[in-house]
């Protein structure tokens, strides 16, 4: 136990309160389903080549929301400065009920922005038509993270039709750049910091262990990301007449690239950490069912599974400038652009990572070849503290709602703004919660939530907040 997180007295809360909260959640589902589906149909994509318009749409969609919870004294759209200071980032929506009679505030956070949708083609259902096929909702973003939105706004709703005497402080932070790196997340925080300030924070953006079993989310590996050129020629040459004297940029990409890992598939890299976490049992099965791995292909790396996504660090090549196999004449290419993301085992300062990266890609240089590094980008890791008052009343919670006890997990993705959040309320504990499961598919294509996952995980957050609103 922390100084900054004291013990509290148990929580109790009566059994009519309970089973108002579970009858308000089953009344109002179907109008927070048809809530959720209209926000899918927003294309909020953040990313710069998209039109900022939508992502104006879906801000006042989720402020309408809020507003019309009747609970909020303050809700707005606001936007902060980027961390260079040249522009102002995408709209947020923040909403503000003061505590009353001692009762904590806590501080609801999800994201209105989604991922890019990819190929047409590569989805069953339009992307952002939100389609039901049995118990799954489909559609870009109805996981990641408009589903979080909505376990919010619905949590909310079903609160204020269950208890008389709401004294509970309520933030919420419903970010709109997520998906493109939170840019102006830290300028936000300082800009609304007397408004966002929480006893508790709870981060809709995570997941469950699977359908039939709530997670709390403890350990997230940090990101580096940066843009690497490899230059040989200065010009393209013919590749019959110079072809096994003259190193090509593409020869010197794979030569290099290729340093990165071992016989094994594991981080080569020599100065990258892991960080030793306890996992649970994960078998090769149930690998191949989550992740779609071929028939014949092996998985990478050593050690248990989930201690390779939770502890170990990777590193992934996400993206290759280069001729098209349509375009592919007989020259030797000049130069090659590739993209490296790496993703970061908890316990490791991002920027030390991007720096023995950066010293091994420099030392493993084939043939002389020039390397550039474009655009460098870091977000830490993060453990979460699991011995507050907070953690222990979200197990509680979670148990009633779901039926069996909550796992703890680690996550192999990163959420690097929640460092952010540490820096800025020191004092305030983070619940890492979530909608999703490993049928889920975020980031990519025929992304879905299941609605009993959804249902589940609403409840768990509305009981949450009514036994810290029966706090004594």
């Amino acid at each position: 136990m922390t100084e900054e997180q004291p013990a509290r007295p148990d929580i109790t809360v009566d059994s009519q309160t309970s089973g108002a909260v579970r009858e308000a959640v089953d009344a109002g589902f179907p109008a927070t389903v048809a809530d959720l589906s209209k926000l899918v149909r927003i294309p909020s994509v953040s990313w710069p080549a998209f039109d900022p318009a939508h992502v104006v749409e879906s801000a006042e969609a989720v402020a309408a929301l809020l507003r019309d919870t009747g609970v909020f004294e303050l809700v707005d759209i606001r936007r902060a400065l980027v961390e260079d200071g040249s522009e102002y980032g995408q709209p947020a929506v923040v909403a503000k009920r003061a505590a009353r009679n001692g009762r904590p505030t806590v501080l609801l956070y999800a994201h209105h922005d989604v991922q890019p949708p990819g190929k047409d083609e590569d989805w069953e259902t339009p992307p952002f038509e939100p389609t039901q096929r049995g118990d799954r909702l489909h559609g870009r973003g109805a996981a990641d993270d408009k589903a979080g939105v909505m376990a919010h706004v619905g949590a909310i709703r079903a609160l204020a039709a269950a208890v008389d005497d709401l004294d509970l402080g309520l933030a919420v932070f419903i970010e709109g750049e997520e998906e493109w790196a939170s840019q102006s997340f830290a300028n936000f925080l300082k800009d609304q910091r007397d408004l966002l300030e929480a006893d508790a924070i709870i981060v809709a953006d995570s997941g469950n262990w699977d359908v039939d079993t709530p997670a709390i989310t403890v350990a997230l590996r940090g990101a580096v990301a940066f843009n690497l050129r490899i230059d040989t020629l200065g010009h393209a040459s013919h590749s019959g007449m110079f072809g096994g004297a003259v190193p090509d940029a593409m020869l010197a990409a794979i030569r290099l690239l290729d340093t990165l890992w071992d016989a094994s598939g594991s981080v080569a890299v020599e100065d990258l950490r892991s960080a030793g976490l306890e996992v649970p049992a994960y078998d090769e099965a149930q690998l191949r069912s989550e992740t779609g791995l071929l028939d014949g292909v092996t998985p990478i790396g050593r050690g248990e599974i989930l201690e390779r996504i939770w502890s170990e660090p990777a590193i992934t090549i996400t993206g290759i400038d280069a001729p098209d196999v349509a375009n592919a004449s007989n020259t030797l290419v000049p130069g090659v652009r590739v993209r490296v993301s790496a993703r970061i085992a908890p316990g490791q300062p991002a920027d030390e990572a991007y720096a023995a990266i950066k010293s091994h890609l420099e030392a493993h240089a084939p043939f002389g070849a020039k390397l550039t590094f474009e655009s460098p980008d870091t977000g830490e890791a993060f453990l979460v503290d699991t011995s507050g008052w907070a953690v222990d009343e979200t197990r509680k919670a979670m148990a009633e709602a779901w039926g069996v006890e909550p796992v703890e997990i680690g996550v192999g993705g990163s959420i690097p703004f929640i460092a952010e959040l540490v820096e800025e309320f020191p004092a305030a504990q983070i619940l890492v919660t979530g909608v999703e499961d490993p049928e889920s598919r975020a980031h990519s294509p025929n992304e879905s939530l299941h609605l009993g996952v959804f249902k589940k995980a609403l409840l768990a957050e509305a009981l949450f907040l009514a036994r810290l609103n029966a706090r004594a």
